[in-house]
């Protein structure tokens, strides 16, 4: 008897499980057929298997899991992966496998590395919790001095503000939100599988969040 069978990608088991610590559930969509892919996911640790499923099968699975109020965030690298990279709330390309997927996908992975999904999704949660906070500060800011400057402390304790000091206020605050920004490069990915790629990210996205 002679048996075939493709490898496990490096860092597979590492990515699923980090991805679970996380609080993602993975599913596999596979054409492969059930024994193939159920054997697969238990030795990965994938929480759901469909398995035998049709190109254009993929996007409908993909809206499926959003019909049951989901966020799916779908991960692909072949051409008939493209459909449900389009129909995912974020879809992930590959950056070694089809134009097509790169083409369609919201993220691209320069690497085929698969931990890369988990480095991204822990960038994208830094970035998101920086912009918040900035968010909150200049809001905060505005919400407490626009008043003062109005003059609506004068009637009670006669103190206006000076314009200049407003204007070096309003900097000061710029600057605030600027560097808390650039703490993103100070980012280091959770799994460090592309190091090399990480801090340019980084650096890119926080002129983004200032």
């Amino acid at each position: 008897m002679i048996a075939v069978s493709d490898p496990l990608k490096e860092g597979s088991v590492e990515a699923v499980g980090a991805l679970h610590e996380l609080g993602f559930e993975v599913v596999m969509l596979t054409g492969d057929n059930r024994i193939t892919a159920a054997a697969i996911a238990r030795e990965v640790g994938i929480d759901r298997v469909r398995a035998e499923v049709l190109p254009d099968q993929k996007a409908e699975e993909v809206r499926r899991l959003q019909d049951e109020g989901r966020k799916v965030a779908f991960v692909g690298d072949g051409i008939n992966d493209a459909p449900a990279l389009a129909q995912a709330d974020v879809g992930i390309a590959i950056g070694t496998g089809t134009d097509v997927a790169i083409e369609t996908a919201d993220v691209i992975l320069m690497s085929g590395d698969l931990r890369g999904i988990v480095n991204a999704a822990g960038l994208s949660k830094r970035t998101l919790k920086t912009i918040w906070i900035n968010f909150f500060w200049a809001y905060a800011y505005n919400i407490a001095l626009i008043p003062v400057a109005a003059g609506v402390l004068y009637p009670l304790w006669g103190v206006l503000l000076n314009p200049m000091l407003a204007a070096a206020a309003m900097s000061i605050s710029s600057l605030f939100v600027v560097t808390n920004s650039l703490r993103l490069k100070g980012f280091r990915p959770p799994l460090q599988s592309t190091p090399e790629r990480a801090e340019p990210l980084a650096q890119s996205l926080a002129k983004q969040a200032a």
